[in-house]
């Protein structure tokens, strides 16, 4: 593998975004092309870089062939794969009553969170969604994209019982239905982050969205967003 100190971050999230930004100030040795945006991704201007790694600590959006057939793609997945492959893993975890898992970092392939896996590393989900998202994002940089760079590892094949997860729909996150504080407190806080649906109430003629959820005995506290439908 050529070692050129040459490295793309490709990321949507404002917390990934940040810590990257870190990341480029904490090693001014390195050469770190951000990427924000699909358009951006391109094998011409990838090619015309010639990085070492293409790192997608979380991004939305299929990754071309021609890229990963060409670099080294490196994709990181907040589930202890090949258990929990697919969409949306922090609420499916959550919503299996799953509060401890791992960040899998792993080679881009065409099956989607099917690559050889080069680390994985521990992950608390304790929190509403956002802190969860930055915990991972320090873990994401600090330890895994730093140690890839420094150790080059070879990424083993995964192993074990394939589980796939499906990206969830807003429809999902309506709480009416659920019969217990947890599970309340639960779909709340594991919506409350950038760009996610957060957990409702529909009455009908009102439109109930809730955030920074804390559990106090049977009961849970939050905030609450209230819309009348009809008002526009």
């Amino acid at each position: 593998m050529k070692k050129s100190n040459k490295y793309i971050i490709a990321t949507i999230k404002s917390w990934n975004i940040e810590t990257t930004q870190k990341f480029i100030a904490a090693n001014p040795g390195f050469e770190i092309e951000l990427i924000t945006d699909k358009k951006s991704l391109s094998f011409d201007r990838v090619k015309a870089f010639d990085p070492e790694y293409i790192f997608f600590p979380h991004w939305s959006w299929i990754i071309p062939q021609e890229i990963y057939d060409n670099f080294e793609c490196v994709v990181f997945h907040m589930t202890d794969l090949p258990f929990g492959r697919g969409g949306s893993p922090l609420q499916n975890l959550i919503e299996r009553g799953i509060y401890k898992t791992k960040i899998s970092a792993l080679r881009v392939v065409s099956q989607v969170d099917a690559g050889p896996v080069y680390m994985k590393r521990d992950l608390d989900l304790a929190g509403k969604a956002s802190e969860i998202f930055t915990r991972a994002a320090e873990i994401v940089f600090e330890n895994m994209i730093a140690a890839i760079i420094r150790d080059k590892p070879v990424p083993i094949e995964q192993e074990g019982t394939v589980v796939t997860f499906t990206r969830r729909k807003s429809e999902q996150s309506n709480i009416a239905d659920l019969a217990s504080s947890t599970k309340i407190y639960d779909y709340i806080r594991m919506l409350d982050a950038e760009g996610y649906p957060p957990a409702f109430v529909d009455t009908g003629t009102l439109s109930i969205e809730f955030c920074n959820a804390r559990q106090e005995g049977e009961y849970i506290l939050a905030q609450a967003k209230i819309k009348i439908k009809d008002e526009g």
